[in-house]
C-alpha cells in the first residue's frame, strides 16, 4: 500500500467516530471514502445497526460488497451524518469535488445531512482553491451553448470523456471541467455558475463542511480552521 493510500484509509477509518448505532449515513463516492465503508461493514458485521444512502453507483456497489444495507429518500429525508471525501479542501473548508463525476448526488446529501464530515488524504489540502479544474455538472441539450457562456466568466472548458465518448453522470447529464485558475471567490464563482441556464450544479461546496478529517502516511487528525 502507498504513503496516499494509507492516508486514504486512516482517513476514511477515522470518519467513524461519529457513527452511532441507528443512524442513516450519507455516504460520498471515491477512494478515501472505499476505506470508509470497507471499514464500516466490519462494523456492521459486529453488530452496529446503520442505513446508508448512497451517492453513486459505485458507492452502491461497495454497500453491496461490505454488507452496507441501503435506504433512500422516498423512505427517509433524515441523514445523521454524511462522509464523503473532496479533490480539493480550502483553509476555509471550501471544497472542490466531482472528479468522480457524483458531485450532484454528493452535494443533496450533503446539504440533507446534519453533519458533513470531509474526509482527505493531506495531497487534498490547498490555501486556495483552483488547481483541480472545477467540474460543472450540465444538461446534454445544447451543452455546447452552456460551455461557452461558462468560458465567457473566465474558465477554459472541456468537455469529460470516458472512452471516447462523452461521460454520462449517473443523472444523465454531461460534465465539463473548467480551468478557472486559482480561484479567489470561490462562492461569487458558484452563484455565478448556478444563474446560467443549461448550468445543472458545480462542484464548489461552499460552507458545507462541518468537520474536515485530514489523512497522513502515519495518522490522521482533525483539522482546526
Amino acid at each position: 500500500m502507498t504513503k496516499q493510500d494509507n492516508a486514504k484509509k486512516l482517513a476514511g477509518e477515522a470518519s467513524l467516530t461519529h457513527v452511532e448505532n441507528g443512524m442513516t449515513i450519507g455516504l460520498g463516492s471515491g477512494s478515501t471514502v472505499y476505506w470508509m465503508m470497507r471499514k464500516l461493514g466490519e462494523h456492521i458485521k459486529e453488530g452496529l445497526n446503520v442505513k446508508g444512502i448512497a451517492s453513486s453507483r459505485q458507492t452502491e456497489t461497495w454497500a453491496a460488497e461490505f454488507g452496507v444495507p441501503l435506504t433512500n429518500f422516498h423512505e427517509t429525508q433524515h441523514i445523521d451524518v454524511a462522509i464523503d471525501g473532496a479533490d480539493e479542501v480550502d483553509e476555509a473548508w471550501n471544497l472542490i469535488k466531482g472528479g468522480g463525476g457524483a458531485l450532484v448526488r454528493e452535494k443533496v446529501i450533503a446539504d440533507a445531512a446534519e453533519k458533513f464530515v470531509v474526509i482527505a488524504d493531506e495531497s487534498k489540502l490547498v490555501s486556495r482553491l483552483g488547481d483541480f479544474h472545477l467540474p460543472v455538472e450540465i444538461l446534454p441539450f445544447g451543452w455546447e451553448v452552456t460551455a461557452e457562456r461558462i468560458a465567457h466568466l473566465g474558465g477554459r472548458t472541456v468537455l469529460r470523456k470516458r472512452d471516447g465518448e462523452a461521460f454520462v453522470s449517473d443523472n444523465g447529464n454531461y460534465i465539463v471541467d473548467c480551468d478557472f485558475g486559482i480561484i479567489t471567490d470561490a462562492e461569487k464563482l458558484h452563484k455565478q455558475l448556478k444563474l446560467l441556464t443549461g448550468v445543472v450544479e458545480t462542484g464548489l461546496f461552499i460552507n458545507m463542511a462541518d468537520e474536515v478529517i485530514a489523512g497522513y502516511a502515519d495518522k490522521a487528525k482533525s483539522l482546526k480552521r
